[in-house]
């Protein structure tokens, strides 16, 4: 059984920045390819970001190359999303996920998701 708790969303504005957190327990949690996806209101679950099990390779949504940034801690079983540079078109319930498979660019690529987190930027 997958557990996934998101945490840092909130409200920001236009140009700021957020950095979600996401706490796993899983073992081993290097086993599992981490990802964060989103979902606005009347669109689709998108994949944002996923990162490999060792960390080596990453994968972002044209939109965001350039202003997220994924990345993992084995140790601590934890997975990050650092979010520069944000727009009002970011804001979306924001979702970690894990699963198996590489490349992991659509939602259905993961298994296991968390509650969510709200992101929300103002213009």
């Amino acid at each position: 059984q997958v557990q996934l708790v998101e945490s840092g969303g909130g409200l920001v504005q236009a140009g700021g920045s957020l950095r979600l957190s996401c706490a796993a327990s899983v073992s081993p949690f290097s086993a599992y390819v981490m990802g964060w996806l989103r979902q606005a209101p009347g669109k689709e679950r998108e994949s944002v970001a996923a990162i490999t099990w060792g960390g080596r390779e990453t994968y972002y949504v044209d939109s965001v190359q350039g202003r997220f940034t994924i990345s993992r801690d084995n140790a601590k079983k934890t997975v990050y999303l650092q979010m520069n540079s944000l727009k009002p078109e970011d804001t979306a319930v924001y979702y970690c996920a894990a699963g198996q498979e590489w490349p992991a660019t659509t939602a259905n690529a993961f298994t296991s998701w968390g509650q969510g987190t709200q992101v929300t930027v103002s213009p």
